[in-house]
């Protein structure tokens, strides 16, 4: 007798081809076992994903799902993704220790993550770390002057890390990166719930605030709908929460209009200095686009 196992369902190469697709405008690429945990719909065996990867016509290549089209970057994420195995641990504890430092110095700060290509695992040591904040309302772009500043000062202590167009700077490497910043009142509901959201917080590693985060999940059902993965998502990266933070009167909310001014002159200021660098200023303009409409300094959006 064969032994012929069931075909997965009709939805599994729609999903997988949509999965890879997500992660493929965010420039990188998962194995068939990773794509099934992470797969849009909910997980799926490491079979079920090379069967659906072959109904949907995609490719495996150094052991990556990838479309036809990115079948040429795929050595080059493999790559990144094995530079990831040795890197990330300590950069992962450099970071866990400059989030205690900012929440310590900016009680306004409810909830830290990480996320881009540290929490993905395709980091590579020339990266920068992006970080996810939810902080009070009226506190965002204080929270952004806050991880620049702390930023500027942590980086001096590693001003031999190799750099990219990306996290070249004058003094010192850039290393911590405001990415997303939320305040409280944009949680319930979401503006974003789509599977681009969704995705964002399946792939970030909560580092302080976890039970913030929860709430968003639980609060915005929609995202559910995208990855229900995110029902039993774990923290596995957080940190002790400091036990002495700065009084909170010293941050009030109108002090936001002056760090809205400061922050928008020194990005600004980062821009001009990438102003010879095409690639550089076209990632940047991705990112603040899949951020919308939460992103900072966005003359569209007015923030």
């Amino acid at each position: 007798m064969l032994d012929i196992s069931p075909a997965p369902t009709a939805a599994a190469p729609e999903r997988v081809a949509r999965s890879v697709a997500l992660l493929r405008r965010r420039g990188y690429a998962l194995t068939a076992d990773r794509l099934g945990d992470l797969c849009l719909g909910g997980p799926i065996s490491e079979t079920d994903v090379r069967w659906a990867a072959a109904a949907a016509r995609l490719q495996v290549i150094d052991g990556l799902v990838v479309e036809h089209a990115g079948a040429s970057r795929a050595a080059a994420i493999a790559d990144r993704a094995r530079g990831h195995a040795l890197l990330a641990s300590d950069y992962v504890d450099m970071t866990r220790r400059f989030v205690r430092t900012l929440v310590a110095a900016a009680p306004f700060i409810r909830s830290v993550w990480i996320a881009g290509s540290l929490a993905s695992g395709g980091f590579r040591e020339s990266d920068d770390v992006d970080l996810n904040l939810v902080v009070d309302d009226g506190h965002r772009h204080l929270a952004y002057v806050a991880v620049n500043l702390l930023g500027i000062a942590h980086a001096m202590a590693h001003r031999s890390k190799p750099v990219d167009d990306l996290t070249r700077r004058p003094l010192a490497p850039r290393l911590m990166t405001a990415n997303l910043i939320l305040e409280s009142s944009q949680l319930t509901p979401l503006a974003r719930v789509d599977e681009g959201m969704a995705f964002e917080l399946l792939i970030s590693e909560p580092v302080f605030g976890f039970d913030v985060f929860t709430r968003i999940v639980e609060d915005n059902p929609a995202l559910l709908g995208h990855f229900p993965q995110l029902a039993n998502k774990r923290a596995t990266w957080l940190i002790e929460p400091p036990r002495a933070r700065l009084p909170s009167w010293l941050f009030p909310a109108a002090a936001d209009s002056a760090a809205r001014a400061l922050g928008r002159a020194a990005w600004r200021y980062m821009q001009w200095t990438r102003r010879h660098r095409p690639d550089a200023l076209a990632r940047v303009a991705f990112v603040r686009e899949t951020m919308r409409p939460y992103t900072l300094f966005d003359d569209r959006a007015g923030a």
